[in-house]
């Protein structure tokens, strides 16, 4: 899986709010300032939900088009924007997502408890999403929230194909309140379960909350790679808040400089994944 670490940035999320998390950015200014940040810092791709006037979790396809746009004019990152949204949002809107044409967008591989709410993803809309990112030469990152998904990307690869690029690459999700759990072993048994997978298969690996430092050990010990962010934890340490992503980031390339597996340049992050 190579000897650099591709680190991905998710800087927002759906589910937490401004009133919580006051570092959390949710306009296109502060989104801007936090990739350009987190870039230098050694991130080489971001992971995107985006947020409208009230603060709110939004799909709407002007916004995303205009914050795309702005992340390519200012930084050199992967841009992956998340077709899961909020649980809330409807299919339709969430499958309009691939039609601002990002390089990257999350799929994710079936239905998961997510702490009081249903994140549904239903096979027929899978294979939707997947199609269409064939279609439009999108990388998908298939996100994995329980072992069982693993089975279900092996069947979709089977009976749909590889995804554009032919490169498949996926991200352990892990810690959920719903889903796997964030330790070395649910990674070591994620990684028996990839063995049916295409053999240059790469993961990142995401720790929710407390599962964060386990997860990135775990995951940089296999050979995986990482994805971190206040979209997935807001404490840095027992009783500290998280001041910024860059704090999250800084922390994630210092686990890989120590691994002997340095953060990938984007460029670099690109020719793993297949992209142009």
């Amino acid at each position: 899986m190579g000897n650099g670490t591709l680190i991905t940035v998710a800087p927002t999320g759906a589910e937490t709010s401004k009133q919580d998390a006051p570092a959390l950015p949710v306009t296109l200014d502060e989104l801007l300032t936090t990739a350009k940040e987190c870039a230098a810092l050694g991130a080489a791709m971001i992971h995107v939900h985006i947020r409208d006037e009230r603060a709110e979790p939004t799909l709407d396809l002007g916004r995303l088009r205009e914050t795309v746009a702005a992340l390519r004019a200012e930084t050199d990152l992967i841009v992956q924007l998340s077709t899961g949204g909020a649980v809330t949002d409807p299919e339709a809107a969430r499958r309009a997502v691939l039609e601002v044409r990002p390089e990257s967008a999350s799929l994710t591989m079936g239905t998961v408890n997510f702490g009081d709410g249903v994140f549904l993803n239903r096979w027929d809309f899978i294979v939707d999403l997947h199609t269409g990112m064939q279609e439009r030469g999108i990388l998908p990152e298939y996100e994995i929230f329980d072992l069982g998904q693993l089975t279900t990307l092996r069947r979709l690869l089977e009976k749909h194909g590889l995804p554009a690029g032919g490169h498949v690459h996926l991200d352990l999700v892990m810690g959920v309140p719903g889903g796997m759990a964030g330790t070395t072993e649910t990674v070591a048994a994620c990684l028996a379960a990839m063995r049916d997978l295409p053999e240059d298969t790469t993961f990142s690996a995401t720790g929710i909350g407390r599962a964060t430092i386990p997860v990135m050990l775990a995951a940089l010990s296999a050979g995986g790679h990482l994805r971190v962010g206040m979209e997935d934890t807001l404490t840095y340490a027992p009783h500290r808040p998280v001041d910024s992503n860059m704090q999250l980031v800084a922390r994630a390339v210092g686990f890989a400089q120590l691994a002997q597996r340095p953060p990938l340049l984007t460029k670099a992050a690109r020719e793993l994944l297949g992209l142009d």
